[in-house]
């Protein structure tokens, strides 16, 4: 059980329930892990940013699918329309002019093959495992569960703006063109962590409800980090790189 295991055993205010997930956030969100705070000081090498970005792919080509799984979820006409403008964020408006190509942008730009990025051949057991539980459990847990889940956009506006200046100012290959996707995030993840908490606000109306919404953001806090522990194992000083994964070019 984690430290927020039962924090909601006497039941929450709204404020309460609020500052618990924020709570979360501050303990757990993947700002914390040490391989973030390796790129930040500029201490990666190109294959292991390569290595970060075609990873990272995996994670936000499901992103959609699993949006489109709790839309499937909801009766709410007003709901769906609203969540529904995550797919188009990362779709856009032909699938390859919105946030996943963005994304692959940044993978190419630092040296990958486009082609191979988007196979996700190359990508970490670890990775494909976190990645295909995420999806799982939007598709089998409530949707409260589910909603809960992507409440990790509290914090991505941390994230983004401890990454990208660090990024533009300790690696002379990368330019603001290449971050491209991170322009648009800190705005549509607010707008989209706002509908997120006020339906979850909403609707953990009780203990048992809004100790689900705190398990949720705890778990999707474990996906985050569990992406980062792989590619800080394989790509590590002592390279334990699985067969069949992306092995950098030697520097």
């Amino acid at each position: 059980m984690s430290e927020f295991g039962d924090a909601a055993r006497n039941g929450l205010s709204p404020a309460q329930l609020e500052e618990v997930l924020h709570a979360v956030g501050a303990a757990r969100y993947h700002n914390r892990h040490p391989f973030h705070n390796q790129m930040t000081s500029g201490a990666l090498t190109k294959g292991q940013m390569q290595a970060w970005a075609l990873n990272r792919y995996a994670y936000q080509s499901v992103i959609p699918r699993k949006d489109a799984a709790i839309i499937m979820r909801s009766e709410d006409p007003e709901f769906r329309a609203e969540w529904r403008k995550r797919i188009d964020d990362h779709d856009g408006d032909d699938g390859w002019n919105g946030g996943i190509a963005r994304w692959l942008k940044l993978a190419t730009g630092l040296g990958l093959d486009a082609n191979v990025v988007k196979s996700e051949k190359l990508v970490l057991p670890a990775t494909r495992f976190a990645v295909g539980a995420y999806l799982t459990y939007c598709t089998n847990r409530t949707l409260l569960e589910a909603v809960a889940s992507s409440l990790t956009e509290l914090f991505s506006p941390i994230i983004i703006s401890e990454r990208v200046p660090a990024m533009l100012a300790k690696y002379d290959y990368i330019t603001k063109d290449i971050l491209a996707y991170f322009d648009k995030r800190p705005a549509l993840a607010s707008r989209d962590s706002d509908f997120a908490l006020a339906y979850v606000m909403k609707h953990a109306n009780n203990p048992e409800k809004q100790q689900a919404a705190i398990d949720s953001l705890v778990f999707k806090c474990d996906v985050l980090w569990a992406m980062l522990d792989a590619l800080a194992h394989a790509y590590g000083e002592k390279g334990n790189i699985p067969p069949g994964a992306f092995v950098p070019e030697p520097a």
